[in-house]
């Protein structure tokens, strides 16, 4: 059994049922995709998880209705400066999780564009928050991927992540933001996956 995991039903909107998947709304942000994702599997075994939704793409990274797999994505739990957090134990906080490295290179064959993500808890409106990001590697913003991989993960099943690109990450006066280009490239995003499984 496959579980398809989306923020927002609308975000599928142009997904048909399949047998053997199950489809879950989880929310909106991190906090609410990693508790149902975590919920979801403590309930019932699952061989993959598959987070699927619209993202907005950096600079250069994807063009608008795209459909991209993302080969790992970050959070930011460091200090404001972009240093790590010093804990007293020793510990360090877990910052990326990847996506199924041998799914990821099925697609990029079909070619969908692998990208590195960033999960964020409030979507960037500024080309200055967009400049900083980019310079830690992302390529395309969400606010939920890191959740979900990180609690598959975390139960041991693996999982990928599949975006559509409704906006350029900046600017929101000129950021283009579709989210039907961005739920059509989502379902690009899908098709190639299952026809790759």
């Amino acid at each position: 059994m496959i579980l398809l995991a989306y923020a927002l039903e609308t975000e599928l909107r142009y997904w048909t049922p399949r047998d053997g998947v199950k489809t879950m709304a989880i929310g909106i942000g991190p906090v609410e995709a990693a508790s149902a994702i975590a919920a979801a599997l403590a309930k019932e075994r699952y061989e993959l998880v598959v987070n699927a939704g619209i993202g907005g793409a950096f600079d250069g990274a994807a063009e608008i209705g795209d459909g991209v797999v993302v080969s790992d994505d970050a959070i930011e739990l460091d200090l404001e400066t972009g240093a790590p957090i010093v804990l007293p134990t020793g510990e360090q906080t877990v910052e990326r999780a990847y996506s199924d490295a041998g799914l990821v290179r099925r697609l990029q064959s079909a070619g969908l564009r692998a990208l590195r993500g960033i999960t964020v808890t409030r979507v960037t409106s500024t080309e200055e928050t967009a400049a900083r990001l980019a310079a830690r590697g992302a390529q395309v913003e969400s606010m939920e991927g890191f959740a979900v991989l990180r609690a598959a993960e975390r139960a041991g099943v693996r999982a990928i992540e599949l975006r559509g690109i409704s906006n350029r990450v900046g600017d929101r006066n000129v950021s283009g933001w579709d989210f039907e280009a961005g739920a059509r490239g989502v379902q690009r995003a899908l098709e190639a996956l299952f026809a790759a499984l």
